[in-house]
């Protein structure tokens, strides 16, 4: 490296970024454009009001919150509150018969994804919903079997897909700048408590949560995401391996798990590889990836002190992220949580119902995030045994 530094916005570096101009590939690489051209509203019912009320639903021009929904009565007041909404059920089955709603925006217990959002679809209803989209093979055959018959959009809310590097990442790799891309590193890490067992995510009211020792790699999206967002490759084996603690929560468990970290090295339909880690119990936290091309190398910033930087041969580095907000209407470029994912998987979902076209984490691209995770869970379980990843695109890709 010669030192050089150089900080640009995300439009001079598009222009100057490879021989032939990046200006055109604003498609499915990056997020919809603020302004749909439409005055359309879409009516989104919004479920779970712990990390459901996390999102802009209420700040999309093109949305009207029309009822929300918990079990739990204070969550439901508090997504009351957020959206500055009176219509209010006590339960998703009772929700998706409003007819009045269009779409539904589910953060239900990752358990109850699968159920919750054939649910949805079969009441005639879109659905975006929370990772990972199903936790079986086959919850995973019968959500793509449902999602085909109805015709309805499905998106699955990964976070990881709209930070800024992942954008960037995909703009790049759209233009071949990598060159043949050969590794990535993707990394989710969440450090449950100090102490095995106690963590407040564990437990409610004496009870315990779906999280209660939840496997690794059944959340793998945060961390498939980077790899899969960016290159839309498929996952097509996987050799992963598990640790964990001598701790009753590792003992008996609703999933009979015995691991609280798990790592896995998955190869691709083109060739490439990807090491995938999922830890709850190491002295670290946050999402991170960087991907290792022939002639380029992007790095996310993390909490160790990697700063963010593209570095290409011939060309001196990139330190400067991209600034996407522009492409969010106004009322949305407020930030938000996940490294600012979350106004733009918000605006996706509604600009793919009013536009009438797939979002970009359709059911195809959901399955391929998740469930090589299911599989590499398996393979841990079988002490690392390399393991095929079944594909569930459709039958003519």
């Amino acid at each position: 490296m010669d030192g050089k530094q150089t900080a640009v916005s995300r439009r001079g570096f598009l222009e100057t970024a490879s021989s032939a101009s990046l200006a055109g590939l604003l498609g499915s690489a990056v997020p919809a454009r603020a302004d749909l051209g439409s005055d359309r509203k879409i009516r989104i019912g919004v479920v779970g009001g712990g990390f459901g009320a996390s999102f802009q639903w209420h700040l999309d021009p093109n949305c009207i919150v029309q009822a929300v929904s918990d079990l739990r009565t204070d969550r439901r007041a508090h997504l009351q509150r957020v959206y500055q909404c009176e219509r209010a059920y006590e339960s998703l089955e009772q929700l998706v018969l409003d007819p009045q709603i269009d779409a539904v925006a589910v953060f239900t217990g990752a358990p109850d994804h699968a159920r919750h959002t054939i649910e949805c679809l079969k009441h005639d209803k879109h659905a975006m919903v929370a990772v990972p989209a199903c936790l079986t093979l086959d919850e995973a055959a019968l959500l793509k079997e449902t999602a085909e018959q109805t015709g309805l959009k499905y998106m699955m809310a990964e976070t990881s897909y709209y930070r800024t590097p992942t954008i960037f990442a995909r703009e790049l790799w759209a233009d071949g700048v990598f060159g043949d891309f050969l590794y990535s590193e993707v990394e989710y890490y969440h450090h449950a408590s100090k102490e095995i067992g106690t963590s407040s995510l564990w437990w409610y009211e004496g009870e315990r949560t779906w999280r209660y020792a939840f496997p690794p790699m059944l959340y793998v999206t945060h961390s498939s995401g980077f790899h899969v967002g960016v290159t839309r490759e498929r996952y097509t084996h996987v050799s992963a391996l598990g640790w964990g603690p001598d701790h009753e929560a590792y003992r008996d468990n609703a999933y009979d798990n015995p691991f609280n970290n798990m790592v896995g090295l998955f190869k691709t339909d083109r060739g490439n590889i990807s090491r995938c880690n999922v830890c709850w119990h190491l002295h670290a936290a946050g999402e991170r990836a960087q991907w290792l091309g022939q002639f380029a190398s992007l790095y996310m910033s993390s909490r160790s002190g990697q700063p963010f930087v593209l570095q290409r041969q011939g060309h001196p580095e990139i330190r400067s992220e991209p600034d996407y907000t522009p492409l969010l209407p106004e009322p949305m470029r407020v930030g938000g949580g996940h490294g600012g994912s979350h106004p733009f998987l918000t605006h996706e979902f509604i600009a793919a119902l009013v536009q009438d076209r797939q979002p970009a984490i359709d059911i195809y691209e959901s399955l391929a995030m998740t469930v090589p995770g299911i599989v590499a869970n398996e393979s841990a379980r079988r002490g690392g045994e390399q393991l095929k990843v079944p594909c569930f695109d459709p039958a003519s890709a």
